[in-house]
């Protein structure tokens, strides 16, 4: 077997990372997940996640994990509701019952994380290892991280998300900027801060379109409120528009004049100080990108195909790269390691080609003038 004898350091800690670390586990392989996070309690979570049939919830069940993943999934997380920026339904799962992603079961991130964590064999996650450098030695690495620790592997892989410093050993193949930005906020304690849209958003989602402009709302198992603005601007407004994203009182100013003629009822995502912000320029990588595959480095996930959040796409890839490289590797069809991560990276990189057209599509239309229009027909199925 390929893997045989050999030290894998898997880079990151999140799904596509550690569904591959289990995987691998699976078939007897000698793994470690070298994660910056202190510890498993320190980051807060994003915005639940919708699992795709043939990819999230396929890798879930080749990882044994399926029946753990009904047990801590949320059935109404992914009930929509369409509005307009005066607050106005036009689309409703909750009134029908039925919705357009009833086929995409939803999971906070947290315990989608957990339940992947505790698969995993005592002491595969190795945390405060904050990736830094590596450099070739003998057939393999010598990792760096920034407490001053090394490690040495035989092959590593890239599961350090969008701003993977693992991506540049590979190729130094540029990200080209969408157009839109995205501003994401979290209100703690929603029914508390924000007690009209916790009952607006009623456990689900809410997508609110006007003005060339969106705003997506997401309920939480534990009480917060998720949220992400996309606005149209340039490249490089964040650091021209003179707002600074650690003062609650500059956002909020910002958000009240680029969605002045949204409905007030949108402004109870601002009146909880305690939640920060960050602003998230939507990259993508161009759809022919291409490399030469190496025989003890590869990547998967936004480190190899980061693209906007539009598609609900992203965790989804990530860990169907996780089956389809733990394929790779541990199966029988190749001859070496080079041969196994060409394989995977050809047909990887062809997927994320077809998944980020699609999803480019999907951004351009919910930033469109009839946004509103063309997501209500969506989700009716026309």
């Amino acid at each position: 077997m390929l893997f045989l004898n050999k030290k894998i350091a898997i880079v990151g800690g999140g799904p596509g990372g550690l569904t591959l670390a289990r995987l691998l586990q699976l078939q007897g392989a000698d793994v470690q997940v070298f994660e910056r996070d202190v510890n498993e309690a320190v980051r807060a979570q994003g915005a639940t996640l919708d699992l795709h049939e043939e990819s999230g919830l396929e890798a879930l069940r080749r990882a044994g994990l399926i029946e753990a993943f009904y047990a801590h999934y949320r059935p109404d997380a992914g009930k929509v509701r369409i509005l307009d920026e005066q607050a106005e339904i036009y689309s409703d799962d909750h009134a029908t019952g039925t919705g357009y992603t009833d086929s995409r079961p939803e999971i906070d991130r947290a315990p989608l994380r957990n339940l992947l964590l505790q698969a995993l064999q005592p002491g595969t996650v190795v945390w405060d290892r904050h990736f830094v450098s590596m450099e070739d030695e003998k057939d393999g690495w010598r990792l760096h991280f920034k407490n001053g620790t090394t490690v040495y592997a035989d092959l590593v892989i890239g599961a350090d998300g969008a701003h993977s410093k693992i991506r540049s050993y590979i190729t130094g193949i540029a990200p080209i900027y969408s157009g839109v930005t995205i501003v994401e906020g979290q209100v703690y304690h929603a029914a508390q801060h924000a007690p009209n849209l916790w009952a607006l958003v009623r456990g689900g989602k809410i997508f609110a379109f006007g003005n060339e402009q969106s705003l997506i709302l997401s309920a939480k198992g534990e009480g917060s409120l998720s949220f992400y603005t996309g606005c149209k601007v340039p490249e490089t407004w964040v650091q021209e528009c003179g707002v600074d994203f650690s003062d609650h009182t500059q956002v909020f100013s910002w958000f009240k004049t680029a969605y002045g003629s949204w409905n007030k009822v949108w402004l109870e995502l601002f009146t909880n100080g305690d939640a920060g912000f960050i602003p998230r320029p939507q990259y993508h990588f161009p759809l022919d990108q291409h490399w030469n595959a190496r025989p003890n480095l590869t990547m998967l996930g936004d480190a190899a195909h980061r693209m906007p959040p539009y598609a609900g796409e992203g965790v989804n890839m990530a860990m169907q790269d996780a089956f389809e490289l733990s394929g790779c590797i541990t199966g029988s069809n190749f001859v070496s390691l080079q041969e196994a991560i060409a394989h995977y990276e050809n047909g990887m990189l062809k997927r994320a080609s077809e998944v980020t057209r699609f999803t480019l599509a999907n951004t351009e239309m919910l930033h469109a003038k009839d946004a509103l229009e063309q997501m209500v027909a969506m989700m009716s199925g026309q």
